[in-house]
């Protein structure tokens, strides 16, 4: 049995669909941020970093919600998540948990918490560079399922596309959301059809962008 420690629409939602996905057995554990209880003591004792998702593993926490999603995958093979090791699709797997981690997660954050970067609101134009940053992974995304989709490893469905919508999701008010992009906004339909994300959005309560 898994433990998720969530908030509803955030960095935890790809881990939320995973479990959704393999039909593991797992409990949910809302951290009201309302509150501010991921900063609480009891809760920095399971992520020291103070943020969700945080999965309860055989017992022990793990954070970063990239590698629970690779985990999980691993560790429910007959889920279909996840290439075989040794395929040759493996390394694509990898490598696009890594951008998504490293190239879109990172500026969405800056975005959304300007505090990061020492103030209240962004200034004009550190708003634009970010901005600019965000589309920039975006384009490259569409044009990569232009060319080679409909999903990041080509025919076959992963828990790394689930992990993409959850970015996907968070472009829903930006100046330009994902759905302005072709083949993204099929790539996001396709994968919002899923019984997966509808039953994520009746758990979590959540409304926009649902289809």
């Amino acid at each position: 049995m898994y433990t998720l420690y969530y908030s509803p629409g955030a960095a935890s939602m790809a881990v939320h669909l995973v479990l959704i996905e393999t039909g593991a057995p797992f409990k949910l554990a809302r951290v009201d941020f309302g509150r501010d209880e991921q900063h609480g003591e009891e809760y920095r004792k399971l992520n020291p970093r103070g943020q969700v998702p945080t999965l309860v593993v055989d017992g022990r926490p793990y954070f970063e919600s990239a590698a629970l999603v690779m985990l999980l995958a691993e560790r429910h093979p007959e889920a279909g998540l996840a290439p075989p090791p040794g395929s040759a699709l493996r390394a694509d797997w990898y490598q696009w948990f890594a951008f998504l981690a490293s190239s879109v997660g990172p500026v969405f954050r800056l975005w959304f918490y300007p505090t990061d970067l020492g103030t209240p609101e962004h200034p004009p134009a550190q708003r634009a560079a970010l901005q600019s940053k965000i589309e920039s992974a975006w384009s490259l995304v569409d044009a990569h399922l232009a060319a080679a989709g409909p999903y990041l490893l080509g025919a076959g469905f992963s828990a790394v596309d689930l992990y993409a919508l959850m970015y996907m999701r968070w472009s829903r008010n930006m100046p330009r959301p994902v759905t302005a992009w072709p083949a993204l906004r099929d790539y996001a339909d396709r994968l919002r059809a899923r019984p997966s994300w509808k039953r994520l959005y009746e758990v979590e309560g959540l409304t926009e962008w649902l289809a």
